[in-house]
């Protein structure tokens, strides 16, 4: 929380009190307590939203820091906050993200998001509506909408933002990024990303059978924005990522860490089309079914992105569920590509390189050439790597919002919010895919598998396909709103 500017906030409140009572008396702080030495009141107090899985380990590494408190939890699966409440057993625990605020807003300084997709805008739009700081797992939205309200709001309430890819702070992004700036592979034309995810159920049909909700689940709360549905086996903890109504699939979960290193390398802002093609299954007779509810088990994307300052348009491959692109020439025949499963490959008009997940070990291609090659470092080492995406967002929020620690910081909604629409338009694609428009007559006047759709992006609107709008915004269950 920003000690810039004056507020009425818990922190500002016991720094003035002491002073008011204090006088003279006050000692400075390495007295109390030694070198560097924080004192509690000083540490940045965090409620967790979503306090296992991943959201647990976020905790961990915002705590490890030495610089903040785990002050508050809330999960609406008391299964998965076990763990979680057990290592910080004086925070306070909620289910409902909304009572906490209510009921805790002027103890907190800053949020933590780590539930699943559907849930994010609204639970981090209600944090900075409140003026907390936050740090939102990857994608930081659900929707294309949610993603540009929120880089908005950002603004609005003047608050430190990251999103949860933290090997956008790894060395290997920055090497990436010497290499493009020293002119070693020219103008970059061709993107591929590729990952072998999905690990979870996807392209398949909904359980039509509810099962029992488990006592230690409010499945009402965890529903939140998504349409009212059935609980069924093995929705939670971890596969809800294949249903749209909760996550956003393959790409979701890998792309703004896959491709994190082509926005940062390029500066690549809002794609001009998108087209994609998609896996299917097939059922006896040998009819070919299109999921409407899950994501299909692989696809294939292409987004184009407008060349700036006289370079070439970028087109960006996506590919997931296995799908890969040619092997570069250059790479030998028992050389890993990437990292194997998963990876970034960039094509230049005089070279190319490629990264692993995260923009781990880049490679120049031929490989030979990344050890013989040396340029000047043009961009900053974020200290500890992908430790410092969550030490620095933490030091940011201490900081405040436009401080040098929080401008620095690699994944601020400036730079989330349009890598995270690029990766929704991904969806939008997919999900127009099977869509045809018709005319007044109901002849089909356009197949949404055969055509690119056109996007313009500061509107927010696919201009040659308009059933296509409907995945730009979703609706909400009655009783949610994102509040903006």
């Amino acid at each position: 929380m920003s000690r810039k500017k004056p507020s009425n906030t818990r922190r500002d409140f016991i720094k003035n009190a002491s002073l008011a009572i204090g006088g003279f008396y006050i000692l400075p702080r390495h007295v109390l307590g030694g070198k560097g030495f924080i004192a509690p009141s000083d540490k940045l107090q965090i409620a967790g939203i979503g306090a296992g899985g991943k959201g647990s380990s976020d905790l961990a590494n915002f705590y490890s820091s030495g610089k903040a408190d785990i002050a508050f939890l809330c999960d609406v699966d008391d299964r998965q906050a076990a763990k979680t409440r057990a290592l910080y057993p004086k925070a306070k625990y909620y289910k409902d993200y909304r009572e906490m605020l209510a009921q805790e807003h002027m103890h907190i300084d800053a949020v933590s998001v780590s539930t699943p997709d559907h849930m994010h805008g609204v639970q981090a739009m209600a944090a900075m509506q409140l003026k907390k700081h936050v740090y939102v797992q990857k994608p930081i939205a659900h929707d294309i909408y949610e993603a540009r309200m929120m880089t908005k709001a950002a603004h609005t309430h003047n608050v430190v933002t990251q999103m949860g890819n933290q090997g956008a702070s790894g060395d290997g992004v920055r090497v990436l990024q010497d290499w493009y700036n020293a002119n070693l592979i020219g103008d970059v034309h061709t993107i591929y990303c590729y990952t072998d995810r999905p690990v979870w159920p996807q392209g398949v049909i909904r359980p039509v059978t509810a099962s029992a909700i488990p006592a230690e689940l409010d499945f009402n709360l965890w529903l939140g924005t998504a349409p009212q549905k059935d609980y069924f086996t093995d929705l939670l903890p971890f596969n809800w990522r294949g249903w749209w109504d909760y996550g956003t699939g393959a790409l979701g979960d890998m792309a703004c860490h896959i491709m994190a290193p082509a926005f940062a390398v390029l500066g690549l802002g809002y794609p001009i089309s998108a087209e994609c093609s998609v896996a299917s299954r097939y059922t006896a007779p040998w009819q070919r079914v299109y999921s409407p509810d899950s994501p299909p088990a692989a696809s294939h994307i292409i987004l184009t992105f407008k060349g700036q300052n006289g370079k070439p348009d970028v087109k960006l491959h996506w590919m997931d569920g296995g799908i890969q692109p040619e092997r570069p020439a250059e790479l030998g025949p028992n050389e890993v590509m990437g990292d194997g499963g998963n990876g970034v490959i960039f094509e230049g008009t005089k070279g190319k390189m490629m990264a692993g997940t995260y923009g781990i070990n880049p490679q120049l291609l031929p490989t030979n050439l990344t050890a013989q090659t040396k340029v000047p470092q043009t961009v900053e080492r974020i200290k500890n790597g992908e430790a410092g995406h969550y030490t620095g967002w933490v030091e940011a929020c201490i900081a405040g919002a436009g401080s040098k620690e929080a401008k620095s910081l690699s994944s601020h909604f400036d730079i989330a919010g349009p890598l995270t629409e690029s990766v929704l338009m991904g969806n939008l694609a997919i999900r127009s895919y099977d869509i045809k428009e018709t005319d007044s007559k109901g002849a089909v006047k356009n197949p949404g598998r055969n055509i690119q759709l056109l996007w313009d992006g500061p509107n927010m609107k696919i201009t040659n396909f308009e059933q296509a709008n409907q995945f730009v915004k979703r609706s909400y269950r009655a009783g949610w709103s994102l509040g903006e």
